[in-house]
């Protein structure tokens, strides 16, 4: 009896054994367990995993609000309340989307910091780096094109600095603006900018990311002796199967963060947009530049931007040591955070300061 209760109990196990074996066979399942450094499974190096859990979110639910979403601008607005109020589910689905979005933005920027605090932009992944950039300037360009789809104030003001920056680029701006095509509104324009040029091009960056990141390996921990390069082997290594484990369940949680926001602050919607007033003021990821735009003008908000997108870009052309540690590299260190603590003090100042005229509409 011992013995058939014992081939009894191992008989799911064998044909989990059996199942896993045939997927793995057919689909190389067992290839996503080659070794990773440990140190790769604590949060800080999870965060740009939990970034594209993130964006997978947005792509889902995203897919949802597109079956209700009219980008026609006499249409949109109704569209949107439509979603709120009638849509199985859409008021919910939507504020998902928001809070999502604000939450990849967060775990985006620190992911940005944890690199540049550990050193991980040195050789050889200052492209990575500078890919990394580019993946943060199209998830801020998927939050500015997602707040002018809403077709309130907030977006048709949004709209508005839209064309204006895209006539202070010339040639280069153009199809930001009603010039490029006056057969297609704007908005709708923009709309398969957000659903289809920026996807296309955030997938093509992430690929790249992802490879480089498999070629170069898991940067090393920024200890004090550790210099860029490969990571370290031997005693401490993990496996990546275990590494995505962690990064789905930190994913997971996040998901859930962002449920529990939506369910008790559903995402705002103001009313009707009036073009030519400016009450509002941009998203949080946005307000750092809003006070030079007060003193500069559009051309400060242009400006400034790509000021700090430069400045970043040049980090690793800039500190060629081969030093992680962040107390052998004090003075990129030191750059650094008066970059961060100046971006801080304008948001900060943008945020009790009143919303000024800044169009020349």
């Amino acid at each position: 009896m011992a013995i058939n209760a014992d081939a009894s109990t191992s008989r799911p196990q064998r044909r989990r054994a059996t199942f896993w074996d045939a997927l793995d066979e057919r689909l190389g399942l067992s290839a996503l367990s080659y070794p990773v450094p440990a140190h790769a499974n604590t949060i800080s190096y999870l965060l740009g995993g939990i970034t594209l859990f993130g964006f997978i979110v947005l792509f889902v639910t995203g897919v949802l609000l597109a079956q209700f979403y009219n980008p026609n601008p006499a249409s949109a607005h109704d569209s949107v309340v439509y979603l709120i109020t009638r849509a199985p589910f859409g008021d919910f689905i939507r504020s998902l989307h928001f809070w999502t979005a604000n939450l990849v933005v967060v775990t985006a920027l620190l992911h940005l910091t944890r690199v540049f605090a550990t050193g991980s932009y040195k050789r050889p992944r200052e492209i990575n780096w500078l890919i990394g950039l580019g993946l943060l300037a199209l998830t801020l360009a998927f939050v500015f094109t997602g707040t002018v789809l809403k077709w309130d104030q907030e977006g048709v003001e949004a709209l508005a600095h839209n064309r204006e920056m895209g006539e202070l680029l010339g040639l280069w701006g153009m199809w930001f603006t009603s010039e490029f095509t006056r057969s297609v509104p704007i908005l709708t324009r923009l709309y398969i900018g957000h659903v289809t040029l920026l996807p296309a091009a955030l997938t093509f960056l992430v690929i790249a990311h992802l490879y480089l990141i498999k070629q170069l390996g898991i940067s090393p921990r920024a200890a004090e002796q550790a210099t860029s390069g490969p990571p370290a082997s031997g005693p401490g290594v993990s496996r990546f199967s275990v590494h995505l484990r962690k990064m789905t369940g930190y994913g997971l949680l996040l998901l859930a963060l962002a449920g529990t926001l939506a369910l008790f602050w559903p995402a705002a919607l103001g009313q009707a947009g009036v073009a030519g007033a400016e009450v509002t003021k941009p998203p949080w990821m946005f307000l750092p530049f809003y006070p030079l735009e007060d003193v500069f003008g559009i051309q400060g908000l242009l400006l400034s931007s790509i000021a700090l997108f430069v400045l970043l870009a040049l980090v690793p052309f800039v500190d060629r040591s081969p030093w992680l540690s962040p107390r052998q590299r004090r003075w990129i260190i030191l750059a650094g955070a008066i970059l961060l603590l100046a971006l801080i003090v304008l948001a900060g100042y943008a945020w009790l300061s009143r919303p000024v005229p800044h169009l020349m509409e």
